[in-house]
């Protein structure tokens, strides 16, 4: 059968237990269908980049899926008539991947850990000294 990689995003204002029960009714719809869901995973509440019909988060979920395509065709159907569900990607694959995806492995620190602090301290050598300025008197440097 073919293999699938699904991800949905549900609205922010549905719990993790709503998204929870979504996941089993589309799970149910694929193994109606004579397929299988591989993986199940809940990423969380996230920030979107940009609004979706009016909301800022969103609820992540993936699925592995080996299933017939009819299934899958009938699983988008459902997501597309739900209210909760803002967006869903269907991609077809070669292999599923096997252990946590991506987005559940932890990662090294973030962009936002490595910026520096604004607690007024000096720096602590990593930058170099500002050059002086060709036409910058020491008269102007003062004033400053």
């Amino acid at each position: 059968m073919p293999l699938y990689e699904h991800v949905f995003l549900s609205r922010q204002d549905v719990s993790a237990q709503q998204v929870e029960t979504m996941t089993a009714t589309f799970k149910t719809i694929i193994e109606e269908g004579g397929g299988k869901l591989a993986k199940s995973e809940y990423w969380g509440l996230r920030t979107l980049t940009y609004r979706i019909k009016k909301n800022r988060k969103a609820h992540f979920s993936l699925f592995n899926i080996d299933a017939p395509h009819a299934a899958v065709a009938e699983m988008e159907r459902q997501m597309s008539l739900s209210d909760d569900v803002l967006r869903f990607l269907t991609l077809k694959m070669d292999e599923l991947e096997e252990g946590p995806s991506a987005m559940m492995q932890s990662r090294g620190p973030r962009d936002d850990d490595r910026r520096p602090r604004r607690d007024n301290r000096p720096p602590q050598g990593d930058r170099p000294a500002r050059a002086p300025v060709a036409n910058e008197t020491p008269e102007k440097k003062e004033a400053e």
